[in-house]
């Protein structure tokens, strides 16, 4: 895992967690909040394994003209 998988996976806990307390006090605001950071986590996270998948890629290409 890359620092931006991580760092979305986080952004997403907590972006779950605000949601679920929004609408456990009846707070629409906290609740889009939370869905929000949501969102931004999974893209975050996404983006992360993209780049990681993508490196791990190069460097398969980088073994095989090496050799």
């Amino acid at each position: 895992m890359n620092s931006d998988e991580i760092k979305g996976t986080a952004k997403e806990i907590k972006g779950r967690i605000k949601k679920a307390a929004g609408s456990l006090a009846n707070d629409p605001e906290l609740e889009s909040e939370g869905s929000n950071d949501r969102l931004e986590g999974e893209l975050q996270r996404d983006l992360g394994t993209a780049r990681r998948k993508l490196g791990e890629a190069v460097e398969k290409i980088g073994e095989k003209i090496g050799k």
